[in-house]
């Protein structure tokens, strides 16, 4: 399905550098297609809310993104450069999907998971200066996790073990910010709080994030660009273009549609 609002090639912009590019992206799961030539571009700067049904492939495709799944066909570009050729990895930061508590207990303390996310970009021996010291305390006292840096991860709750990886993906200040569901196990305090500053790194800095959420309604209150897959792109682009489009009026409802784009 081709949305209505966008013209050939399918899916590319070509305003400002890109972040990401994607070319007929396929993947499959023992042979099975996950995603079907996924054609697009990120830019510098955007923020892209990834949403769809159950099984849709949002993970598997975050995941091709960054050489953590297997590619079928196509080709993924980051940052200029080819996927198999990248190695600045320091510039990303990614809170994969939450799927369950670490076990107790994890030999690793807050402050020491939070610091891993540092490491990427020093090189041997890598050790922690003063400097990073500043950035942990900052970043751990933005999620409200400072008290308990001490302590070991897999002695928290799921919600405050959210909340260090998320301190892990957001500590090195990282140019492109890739996140799974990443408010499943948070209060709706620190939700708000999570939305509030990754969406300062992206007003201020120019950080590009890409969400994975599967709340569709909520979304649009905090990106400017939405995804929607279901094994295929069936729409990228803004959300006052989603709102606009005829083929995603008969896809959701008119209602359903004005809920999702929060601009109307």
């Amino acid at each position: 399905m081709k949305p209505d609002n966008l013209n050939p090639p399918e899916f590319q912009e070509k305003n400002g550098k890109a972040a990401i590019i994607t070319e007929n992206l396929s993947c499959s799961y023992r042979k099975r297609p996950v995603l079907e030539n996924i054609t697009l571009t990120i830019n510098h700067g955007d923020y892209v809310g990834i949403v769809g049904p159950n099984g849709s492939g949002k993970s598997t495709f975050i995941r091709a993104l960054i050489g953590l799944g297997e590619i079928a066909e196509g080709n993924v570009t980051i940052f200029e450069t080819a996927l198999e050729r990248f190695s600045q990895w320091w510039r990303i930061g990614y809170l994969p999907q939450f799927l369950q508590h670490l076990p107790h207990p994890f030999p690793a303390t807050v402050n020491e998971i939070v610091s891993l996310g540092l490491m990427a970009g020093k090189r041997p021996p890598r050790r922690l200066k003063a400097l990073d010291m500043t950035r942990i305390n900052e970043t751990l006292a933005l999620l409200g996790i400072s008290d308990i840096r001490s302590k070991q991860i897999g002695e928290l709750s799921g919600g405050q073990q959210q909340r260090v990886l998320l301190a892990r993906a957001l500590v090195n200040d990282p140019d492109l910010l890739i996140l799974d569901e990443p408010t499943t196990a948070l209060d709706p305090e620190t939700r708000e709080r999570f939305y509030s500053i990754v969406g300062e790194m992206n007003r201020n800095r120019k950080v590009t994030v890409l969400l994975v959420t599967h709340d569709s309604g909520a979304i649009g209150k905090h990106a400017s660009k939405m995804l929607y897959l279901d094994k295929k792109a069936l729409f990228y682009g803004s959300f006052e273009d989603f709102c606009l489009s005829r083929e995603m009026s008969e896809t959701f409802g008119e209602h359903t549609q004005h809920i999702i784009c929060h601009r109307h």
